[in-house]
């Protein structure tokens, strides 16, 4: 093993990403590069089968969390009038239907985290949402930092049974 000076301390944005207002935001982006990497290679029927005995396909997860970015930055911070589920319910964003093609999955996807920087950046991570979608009127609603927050144990947390998934498909582990 290499020692420890010599190999990278941290697996993200480089380790001269200091400040919180720039590191969750890098986080998310990573996170959001990861999960697109551990889907890598997988064929389409491949991405669209529910994997046993976890219930859920790799496609519904990447559906599953343009989901969440909408519902905690576009509805949430930004209280912007967008259905924050998909009908049916949440039941509903981990099933694709088949006629819905894994690139506009993808798409969809990618639309969503692009709003999401879009709305956090330049943004401090102390200001509040706006009320009014997610969060009613009158109340105290989260600040960025907290929403962002939310975003990364998400994602960090999905990317982990993603790399399950991986496992029990083809036998790849990740990072």
């Amino acid at each position: 093993m290499e020692p420890l000076a010599q190999r990278e301390l941290f697996t993200g944005p480089g380790a001269g990403v200091e400040d919180p207002g720039a590191l969750l935001p890098a986080y998310l982006d990573w996170f959001r590069d990861t999960l697109r990497r551990k889907c890598d290679g997988l064929p389409q029927e491949v991405l669209r089968a529910p994997v046993v005995p976890l219930g859920w396909s790799p496609l519904g997860l990447v559906q599953h969390l343009s989901w969440v970015e909408r519902r905690w930055m576009r509805w949430g911070f930004a209280a912007e009038d967008v259905p924050p589920y998909p009908q049916g319910g949440e039941q509903a964003e981990w099933h694709v239907p088949e006629e819905l093609a894994v690139a506009e999955v993808w798409a969809r996807f990618e639309r969503e985290a692009a709003a999401s920087r879009a709305l956090s950046a330049g943004v401090g991570l102390h200001t509040p949402a706006r009320t009014g979608g997610r969060f009613p009127e009158g109340g105290k609603p989260p600040v960025l930092g907290r929403i962002l927050f939310h975003l990364f144990q998400e994602y960090a947390r999905h990317i982990g049974h993603l790399d399950v998934a991986r496992e029990l498909i083809d036998g790849e582990t990740g990072e």
